[in-house]
């Protein structure tokens, strides 16, 4: 992967000459859908379904806006104008960030149509969060031809930072 200026812009590409997909912000965006979920919970009773949807949903855009934000500030300190072909490449490769949260959020809407319960809601919402971040892993390092050892090793990382971000859901709201 390099890094190079078209129309005067910073843009990430793969050695075959595509733009990069931002796997980073992927693995980031499920890891901070689980800890809303989990902060959602603190007390004896999970957050009820709906807002948990409303919360992970708002919580990954403002956070993408804040990356969003924090690429243009670090692409203006090395000189790149900020102009609208800047903003969109910069939103597009922080967007991943942000899709990160639809499927839980999604999970914690399907469970409130099953009219199933918030604490079902809130688990299935966190096991889909913690299998994304684990998936997105994965994805990223078979798109990087990674041997098997560092893709499982990378995969059982993610799924221990998983497994504390359970621990503290148990801990926390039970």
């Amino acid at each position: 992967m390099d890094e190079r200026r078209v129309d005067g812009q910073r843009v990430a590409f793969e050695l075959g000459g595509r733009e990069r997909a931002d796997y980073a912000g992927a693995v980031y965006g499920s890891l901070l859908a689980a800890s809303v979920i989990v902060g959602a919970s603190p007390r004896r009773e999970p957050a009820p379904a709906l807002e948990l949807v409303v919360l992970l949903l708002a919580t990954g855009l403002v956070f993408w806006l804040a990356h969003v934000y924090a690429g243009l500030a670090g692409d203006r300190q090395h000189g790149l104008r900020m102009n609208w072909p800047e903003l969109s490449s910069v939103g597009r490769r922080e967007w991943p960030l942000a899709q990160a949260a639809i499927p839980p959020a999604v999970a914690a809407a399907l469970c409130w149509v099953a009219d199933l319960s918030d604490s079902v809601a809130s688990w299935t919402a966190l096991l889909v969060a913690l299998g994304g971040q684990v998936g997105w892993t994965v994805a990223a390092g078979r798109r990087a031809n990674a041997t098997i050892y560092l893709i499982v090793v990378s995969g059982a990382v993610n799924l221990l930072l998983g497994v504390l971000i359970v621990v503290l859901k148990v801990t926390l709201a039970h």
